[in-house]
C-alpha cells in the first residue's frame, strides 16, 4: 500500500509545537518573535504566497509586518528599506517575495539582507554554511521542509540514488547539497540532460521542481520509488504537480500530493527559520519550552543530523 507523505499534517503538529514554545516566551514578557515580509507589484501568485504566509505566522503568535511597494520600485529603494528592516531591533526574519520586477536587480537584494535574518536562506553566506554543513546557516525553506518530511516517515537516504529533477537556486541545488548531507548519492537533472528518464527509473527517491503539469509518467519510475512532487500548477479548475499522481502512486511506496504534501512544509520551515533567527537574538538556542516528544526533536534537530 502505498503511503501518502502528508505534509499538511505534519506542519500542523510542527506548528502547534511552535505556538506553545512562542506563547511560553510571551509568558515570561518577552516580545513575540517578528517576521518582515516585502513584495514588490501587483503578481497574483505572490500576493496568495505572501498572504499564506503572514496567516501561518499569525496563528503560532509570529508578529508579521507586511511591506508592499509598487511595481515600478526601484533596486535602490528597495535596498534603502532592506537597509532599514536589518537595523530593526525588533525584526527577527526578512523575507523579500520573489520573483522581483525585472528592473530590480535581485542578486543586490539577496546580498543586502542581513544573513542573520535571512529566513528564505538564500544570503551566499548562508548557502555557503550549507556547503560547509554548519548547522549555524538557515536552510532555505522548501529543502527543509522536503527533509523534515521524509525524516517524519522514516524515509533513509543513507546511500539511496537520490534524483532531482529541476536545478533552480531556490529548491534544486539547496536541496542535492541538503540530502548529500543525509549520505545518498545525488543525481540533478535539468533542462540540458539528455536523457531525464534514464535518471528517474533509477531513482530511490525522486523529486520533481520543475513546475510543468504531469511530466513525471509512470513509466519513467521504478516500483518502490519514493516520490516528491515539489511543482504547483494550475490545470483548469485544478492545481497539480509535476507528476501524474494517479498512474505513479500505484507504483510508489510513497509520495507526497499536490495540494496537502510539500507547500505546507515549505511555509512551516519559513516559521522555524523565524523562530530560530529569534531564539538566537533572545538568547533563547536550546531553551525550548515544550517537551522534547519525536516531533519537537525533529525541530531541534532540523540543522544538526
Amino acid at each position: 500500500m502505498t503511503i501518502i507523505l502528508d505534509g499538511k499534517a505534519l506542519s500542523d503538529s510542527l506548528r502547534e509545537h511552535i505556538r506553545r514554545e512562542v506563547e511560553g516566551y510571551l509568558s515570561e514578557g518577552l516580545r513575540p518573535p517578528a517576521l518582515a515580509v516585502v513584495l514588490v507589484g501587483d503578481d497574483p501568485a505572490s500576493h496568495v504566497y505572501v498572504s499564506n504566509k503572514q496567516k501561518a505566522c499569525q496563528k503560532v503568535g509570529i508578529k508579521s509586518l507586511f511591506y508592499h511597494l509598487p511595481q515600478n520600485t526601484t533596486t535602490q529603494e528597495l535596498l534603502e528599506l532592506i537597509a532599514q528592516l536589518n537595523a530593526e531591533e525588533t525584526v527577527d526574519g526578512i523575507l523579500v517575495q520573489l520573483p522581483l520586477p525585472t528592473q530590480i536587480n535581485q542578486h543586490e537584494v539577496i546580498l543586502a539582507i542581513d544573513p542573520h535574518k535571512d529566513v528564505d536562506g538564500f544570503h551566499p553566506e548562508n548557502m555557503g554554511r550549507l556547503v560547509s554543513r554548519m548547522e549555524d546557516g538557515f536552510i532555505p525553506c522548501t529543502p527543509l521542509g522536503i527533509d523534515l518530511l521524509l525524516k517524519h516517515y522514516q524515509v533513509d537516504l543513507k546511500g539511496k540514488d537520490v534524483v532531482i529533477v529541476g536545478a533552480g537556486f531556490i529548491v534544486g541545488r539547496p536541496l542535492s547539497l541538503l540530502m548529500l548531507w543525509r549520505e545518498a548519492t545525488v543525481s540533478l537533472c535539468h533542462i540540458h540532460t539528455k536523457d531525464i528518464t534514464q535518471y528517474t527509473r533509477m531513482a530511490d527517491v525522486l523529486v520533481s521542481a520543475t513546475g510543468v503539469a504531469g511530466l513525471i509518467k509512470a513509466h519513467m519510475v521504478k516500483e518502490g520509488v519514493v516520490v516528491v512532487d515539489v511543482g504547483i500548477s494550475r490545470v483548469g479548475d485544478k492545481i497539480v504537480g509535476d507528476v501524474d499522481f494517479e498512474s505513479v502512486k500505484e507504483k510508489a511506496s510513497a509520495i507526497t500530493p499536490v495540494p496537502g504534501g510539500v507547500g505546507p512544509m515549505t511555509v512551516t520551515s519559513l516559521i522555524l527559520n523565524v523562530l530560530k533567527a529569534y531564539r538566537r537574538r533572545m538568547g533563547k538556542e536550546g531553551k525550548n519550552h515544550f517537551e522534547p516528544q519525536s516531533i519537537a526533536n525533529q525541530m531541534k534537530k532540523a540543522y544538526k543530523d
